[in-house]
């Protein structure tokens, strides 16, 4: 072999001792570059958690998976063992960093923090997406974040200092940006600045990678240092030049790229919207509480103070038929999201914790009070029911569109806010809301609304002449059996009657609703609510139960930085009307031909809903219900496959290179290719076989490590055919692979199947300096070197 093959031979093999020690500026750089761009995707999950907080699983994951790394590049770990590695991590870290409400003082992790990692892996993306951001770090929600940046980190780090071209690394680093938008919000903290800094990122480090990889050019013998020096000096301007250009154009195409609406993601597909006006209003049925359920236990409520309320249902748009919920004006009544454990943040008051426990009640209206900041269901259902739930934080109104039913049951964590006294309210205006537009009020309503107001100075004296006017003047009747006549509803008929009638007679339901129009009429932000409380000294034990005979309707206020304040316009029930004013009275009438008296207009009953809506209802959820646990498969199966990604992509890399090398162009590069496979084979068995020797000293090595004695014979065939005097034919070449894949497969006979896995993806050989590439370079004819 002559001089210039030598010299080819001691580069590579300088070359590839200079690759695998690798210098302490070169690990800095890569750590600090993976660093940054696994940041990028951490400071995207900002929206979604209701604070900072998730920054500690987040970056803590981060900085483990990069020291797992490290150590496994430095101690030369296989995938398997670093794989092995990182679930360990996951496991004896996780407490700390995902789950610390539920470890031992917070580090130690318990058989709970176990399982519930264990389970997360899985569960934690469904419950993630299930709930409406921002999401509380308590609930769990810390194990994606963690979780995500953990493997990124492990993968992005690892082919960042193992692999020849630090490009791979940019792979997981781009999957796992693609995942955080994926689960994120449809309203992004800032994806100008995320991609931008992405790709300044990802190109600087590119660029002064390049720039610091070691020449592997052969220099002619008597060529001086300077051209080394300015080859150098090349790179890193051509570098500056590739990141000032990515800056430039980056920060000129913001303004087009940024979305002009909100991004669509996974979270809308999961959570589709809620409309609770495909609802009727539980007003409707106030009257039918009274008469069937007067004694029957509705629910029991555990805990409640005295002086609160239980809430149904809040309602502050008027159609001429029915009070419901609008969407309109400050503070919808329609604005229901999914609850979580962190609503009502703003909440002021006495923190308190109730337990709700279901009898016959039935519907989608959930009983509360308060302001409540997290709801827990219990029992079978409790999944569902969490799924099903919604919650308006403006009006205080929960519902569960799967309904409620007997046997169900929680808890709530709710603030119960104080009651502000009249001195309290003499300055105070009221709120400046936008309250909806009511329709079909009756006429005449803004005259009486305004004579009942004429001696009141105050906003608060106002409120108090409206609530004296009914409950003074008013007669309290359900028009039950026994009772004055009083019909049901609330409508514009039913309304106009009550308040023209000589003595006004009614329920919780007429008062609140007239009371609720008469301030509308004067501009007084008021809503109706329906609820249960019990009567005076009744809930001395804390366990209050509710029945329809402790139904209630009454009317709330709002007034600036106050909030709203409850009113109860409805008559004592022992105001009771006089007999002659409610029993019909005779008409006699002169013997003279009289006209006919007018129609009576006919009873203003509740409007009723039909009954297939219901079923249409169902009709519509059912559609699709196995919907969420698709994607949530999706997202299951993509998590799986990025776990595998590195032993398919290892497995593509070892086949594709086998093939290029078995289908070379020139025959002679088919042999010596065969004999490279042969090598890197034996490599990832461990075999320590140094670069750059001949083929018979590295038979020599095959030959101890794996007592192959047909190896020194391989290898001369190989030198012969060659270094022969004719071109090896293609049946020559066939035989050469035979006797590869025949020696190969009896490398792993004496091994164990856990040593023949590692071997199958070790990425030794893929390391393993010039033997990266999958094609022979091309060289000079071998017989010309001779």
């Amino acid at each position: 072999m002559n001089e210039p093959s030598g010299l080819r031979a001691r580069t590579r093999a300088a070359a590839a001792d200079a690759r695998r020690v690798l210098p302490g500026r070169r690990w800095g750089l890569d750590l600090a570059a993976v660093a940054l761009l696994l940041a990028v995707p951490i400071i995207g999950f900002w929206p979604t958690f209701e604070n900072a907080g998730y920054l500690i699983a987040a970056v803590g994951g981060t900085a483990l998976g990069l020291l797992l790394a490290a150590l496994g590049t430095r101690l030369r770990w296989g995938l398997l063992l670093l794989a092995g590695t990182t679930v360990l991590a996951y496991f004896v870290f996780g407490a700390a960093l995902a789950l610390p409400h539920t470890a031992f003082a917070g580090v130690i992790p318990t058989l709970e923090t176990l399982r519930q990692l264990a389970v997360g892996t899985v569960t934690s993306w469904k419950q993630l997406l299930t709930t409406v951001a921002p999401v509380s770090a308590s609930d769990g929600h810390l194990l994606v974040p963690f979780l995500l940046s953990l493997i990124a980190a492990v993968l992005t780090a690892s082919l960042a200092l193992r692999a020849r071209s630090a490009a791979w690394a940019l792979v997981p680093a781009a999957a796992f940006l693609a995942v955080q938008i994926a689960i994120g919000t449809s309203q992004p903290a800032a994806p100008v600045v995320q991609g931008i800094v992405f790709a300044v990122v990802a190109i600087a480090w590119l660029a002064v990678r390049q720039a610091w990889a070691p020449s592997g050019a052969v220099v002619a013998l008597g060529e001086e240092g300077s051209a080394s020096s300015g080859a150098t000096t090349r790179r890193v301007l051509a570098a500056g030049l590739i990141v000032a250009v990515a800056v430039t154009a980056g920060i000129m195409t913001s303004a087009v790229t940024a979305p002009a609406s909100p991004r669509y993601v996974l979270r809308d597909i999961v959570i589709p919207p809620f409309d609770i006006r495909e609802y009727p209003s539980p007003l409707q049925a106030f009257r039918g509480y009274v008469r069937d359920a007067a004694e029957e236990p509705l629910f029991t409520v555990s805990g409640l103070p005295k002086d609160a309320r239980v809430r149904v249902a809040t309602m502050d748009a008027y159609n001429g038929m029915v009070y419901n919920v609008s969407d309109e004006g400050a503070g919808s009544s329609s604005a229901f999201t999914p609850v979580r454990s962190n609503m009502s943040a703003d909440a002021e008051g006495t923190p308190v914790t109730l337990r709700v426990e279901i009898d016959e009640y039935d519907g989608v209206w959930l009983p509360d009070a308060g302001a409540v900041t997290s709801i827990a269901f219990d029992g079978d259902r409790a999944d569902d029911l969490r799924r099903a739930s919604h919650y308006n934080e403006s009006t205080g109104t929960a519902v569960v569109t799967s309904k409620l039913r007997s046997g169900d049951a929680y808890t709530l964590n709710t603030v119960i806010a104080s009651v502000p006294d009249d001195g309290t309210l003499a300055d105070v205006p009221f709120a400046p809301l936008k309250m909806p537009t009511s329709e079909g009020v009756p006429e005449g309503l803004a005259d009486i609304a305004s004579k009942a107001v004429t001696e009141a100075t105050t906003p608060i004296e106002q409120v108090r002449a409206l609530q004296t006017m009914l409950s003074r003047d008013g007669f309290f009747s359900h028009g039950l059996e026994g009772e004055a006549l009083s019909r049901a509803g609330h409508g514009a008929q039913r309304i106009a009657s009550l308040l023209g009638a000589d003595q006004m007679v009614g329920d919780d339901e007429q008062y609140a609703s007239s009371m609720a129009l008469l301030a509308g009429e004067l501009g007084i932000p008021a809503r109706v609510v329906m609820g249960f409380y019990p009567d005076q000294g009744e809930a001395a034990d804390g366990v209050f139960t509710a029945t329809g005979d402790s139904l209630h309707a009454w009317v709330e206020v709002a007034f600036d930085k106050v909030g709203w304040v409850p009113f109860d316009p409805t008559p004592p029930e022992d105001q009771l009307p006089n007999e002659q004013t409610t029993k019909p009275r005779a008409d006699p009438k002169p013997q003279v031909l009289q006209p006919p008296p007018p129609e009576q207009d006919p009873v203003d009953l509740p409007p009723m809903v039909p009954d297939d809506r219901e079923s249409e209802d169902e009709d519509d959820a059912s559609a699709w219900p196995w919907g969420p646990y698709v994607v949530i498969g999706l997202i299951t199966l993509g998590i799986l496959a990025l776990l595998a990604a590195p032993f398919i992509l290892i497995a593509a890399l070892k086949t594709v290179r086998r093939r290029r090398r078995r289908e070379a162009e020139r025959a002679w590069d088919r042999i010596t290719g065969g004999w490279e496979e042969l090598v890197d084979r034996a490599t990832d068995f461990g075999t320590p076989v140094r670069p750059g020797g001949t083929r018979t000293e590295e038979a020599g090595v095959l030959g101890a490590a794996f007592t192959q004695p047909g190896v020194d014979t391989l290898a001369r065939r190989a030198d012969a055919e060659i270094f022969g005097p004719s071109e090896p034919t293609a049946a020559d070449v066939d035989e050469f692979w035979r006797q590869v894949d025949e020696i190969v497969g009896g490398m792993g006979a004496d091994r164990t199947r856990w040593q023949r896995l590692r071997a199958r993806f070790s990425v030794r050989s893929l390391l393993a300096g010039a033997r990266l590439r999958w094609t022979p370079q091309p060289t000079q004819n071998p017989k010309e070197t001779r």
